[in-house]
């Protein structure tokens, strides 16, 4: 096992939101409160309508994986007990033109395909930070 810590996510004024929300076991993502559109990642404005008026909304966490990669290289120490790993953009079901990159846990590397529906879970990595992850949606 690496004995040497794993980088972790620097929050700023941006993505703050989104971290706190995991925290909570939530997934939030900035919606546009003048054209409806979901912004991510975080950004100042909308990508649509150019609206400065942005704020963090809780989505359901669900989605289906966009495309995928397995990875089997040691790009990072820390991650070596891990191989190989997935490394996904997941579309979510409230809005597909919003990808997530993340991990795919829960599941063999060799079993995820594109198109698995999947579900956010969360690892609280310190008592600061936890990440939201996908595995693959559980029936019902």
């Amino acid at each position: 096992m690496s004995d040497l810590p794993k980088p972790l996510p620097e929050p700023d004024k941006f993505t703050q939101f989104y971290w706190d929300a995991a925290k909570k076991h939530q997934l939030a993502i900035l919606k546009c409160t003048e054209c409806n559109t979901f912004i991510h990642p975080p950004r100042a404005m909308c990508r649509a309508c150019q609206s400065d008026s942005l704020k963090p909304e809780v989505v359901s966490g669900r989605g289906t994986i966009y495309t995928l990669t397995r990875t089997h290289y040691i790009y990072h120490p820390a991650w070596k007990d891990e191989l190989p790993y997935v490394i996904a953009l997941v579309e979510l079901e409230e809005d597909p033109s919003v990808r997530i990159v993340t991990n795919i846990v829960d599941i063999p590397a060799a079993e995820v395909q594109v198109g698995m529906p999947v579900e956010v879970v969360f690892e609280d990595v310190t008592p600061e930070v936890t990440i939201p992850k996908f595995r693959p949606r559980k029936a019902g």
